[in-house]
Order: C-alpha cells, then sequence, then structure tokens
C-alpha cells in the first residue's frame, strides 16, 4: 500500500529511541498517523513541528498497518507561529476538533481552512473568525451542522440575527424578539461568507453559540469536555486584541502625526 500526499503537522510523539510517530492532516487522506524512522535526530526535528507543511509518502504492507512515512518539507509555518500564542493555541484547538473524526476519513475542505488559518495567523480577529468557520465545518462534518442561511419562522434571508437552540436554525431579529432570551445571538459574519467580524465581542459571541451546540452533540455525549487549547485561544485573542487597541494611537494624536 503506497500514496503520496501533502500535510499539515499537527503532533508528534516519540517511539523508541529514535524514531516518532507523526499525526498529519492531509488533503487527500484526513487525519493519519505513520512512522517515520530518525524522526527525533537533529536534522528531523524542525522539519516535523506543529503547522509546518510537508509533502508525504506513505507506505504499508497492509492498510490497517500504521505504516511509514517519509517527509519532506513544503513550508515551515512553526517559525512563525511559535511566538503568536493565538496561533498556536488555534491549532491546538484544530488538531483537538480533527481529533473527533475517524481517522484516515477524507475531510478536505477542513484541510483548506486549516490551511488558510495558518497563512493569516498574523491578524489575531481574522484567525478567530476563520476558526469560528472552522468550528461551524466541524459540526456539519460531524452531522449537527447548523442552518444559517435563512429564518426557520419566516424563511426570509434578511437580518438574521438569533439561532434556535432547540433546532440548529437561524432567527431573524424581528421574528425572534419575543423570545430573544430563550434564543443564541448570532453576530451577521456568522450567516455570510462575505462579512467579516467586526470586534472581539463578535467573535467571542460567536464562539459560545458553536460552543453550545459543540457540547450538547458531541463533547456530552462522549463523555468529554470543551478543550482546554478553546479556552486558551479565546484568552489569547483578547489578550492580543486589547494590546493592539491600547497600542493604537488615539485621533488627537493621530491628527498631529506628520
Amino acid at each position: 500500500m503506497e500514496w503520496r500526499d501533502e500535510g499539515i503537522i499537527l503532533g508528534t510523539r516519540r517511539h523508541g529511541e529514535t524514531s516518532a510517530i507523526l499525526e498529519l492532516m492531509t488533503r487527500e487522506h484526513g487525519r493519519h498517523l505513520g512512522l517515520v524512522r530518525g524522526g527525533r535526530s537533529r536534522r528531523m526535528q524542525p522539519m516535523l513541528q506543529a503547522g509546518n507543511r510537508v509533502d508525504v509518502i506513505w507506505r504499508a504492507r497492509m492498510d490497517e498497518h500504521l505504516g511509514m512515512m517519509q517527509v519532506e518539507p513544503v513550508s515551515f509555518a512553526a517559525a512563525r507561529l511559535i511566538d503568536q500564542p493565538v496561533a498556536l493555541y488555534g491549532l491546538q484547538l484544530a488538531a483537538a476538533h480533527l481529533r473527533l473524526l475517524p481517522e484516515r476519513d477524507p475531510h478536505q475542505n477542513l484541510f483548506e481552512i486549516l490551511n488558510v488559518i495558518l497563512e493569516h495567523c498574523d491578524n489575531s480577529l481574522i484567525a478567530g473568525e476563520l476558526l469560528l468557520r472552522f468550528e461551524l465545518t466541524m459540526l456539519e462534518e460531524l452531522g449537527f451542522g447548523l442552518d444559517l442561511k435563512t429564518c426557520a419562522a419566516t424563511g426570509g434571508d434578511q437580518n438574521l440575527a438569533y439561532v434556535s437552540p432547540k433546532s440548529g436554525r437561524a432567527v431573524s431579529r424581528d421574528a425572534g424578539a419575543p423570545w430573544a432570551d430563550k434564543l443564541l445571538e448570532m453576530p451577521a459574519f456568522m450567516s455570510s461568507p462575505t462579512v467579516r467580524a467586526a470586534s472581539l465581542a463578535e467573535v467571542t459571541t460567536a464562539f459560545h453559540l458553536t460552543g453550545f451546540f459543540f457540547n450538547r452533540h458531541i463533547w456530552e455525549p462522549r463523555a468529554q469536555r470543551s478543550p482546554e487549547a478553546r479556552n486558551g485561544f479565546l484568552a489569547a485573542l483578547a489578550r492580543s486584541l486589547s494590546n493592539a487597541a491600547g497600542s493604537e494611537p488615539s485621533s488627537q494624536e493621530r491628527s498631529v502625526r506628520p
């Protein structure tokens, strides 16, 4: 058995004295494990860091075997991630979500979103929005997708502001007003791929919404809790955006600068 693919490294663990078991999210073969001989060597360790993109050849005698991996670097994203808590926690959270899926099941859309997240991790607000869209896609892939395109009460697609906790369907602001305290608030960017998240508050509200459905449909039934990386990501995001806001000059300062 043999295939070749592109993968993003999610993590590694030691195997014996010199080898490592590599965990990848691949474009065509889903989340996949494989043994890398010499993976703990000085030459290989910098390449086998979480976040790096690699070209991988997997070989095994039978399909169900762990198999051997031969990897070559495509990009060294880990070097950029190491000093960015938002990016590190984001990658850890994405990896935790991907482990909810059966190993070796292809999910090319999740690979593509993860790749985009790593490319834009230097912008905290964009990274937060992308990871939120990653969670929405995860819910869909796990069979619990939300219907955020039209209002459950009117069928319209305008002014969508809530989500029903029972049905997972969007509700417009007018239709949901009488039951607003029982509905989940939904920021505008969640229902439209062309609307961008405008603030930390919007991203935090959106993560509260997806977290509700993850908890109901996935974590509680599996006797699991929200990944620690999720709280770490939101805390790092809040610190990053707060620091960015604090470093911006006031309107008066901007008016006197050339």
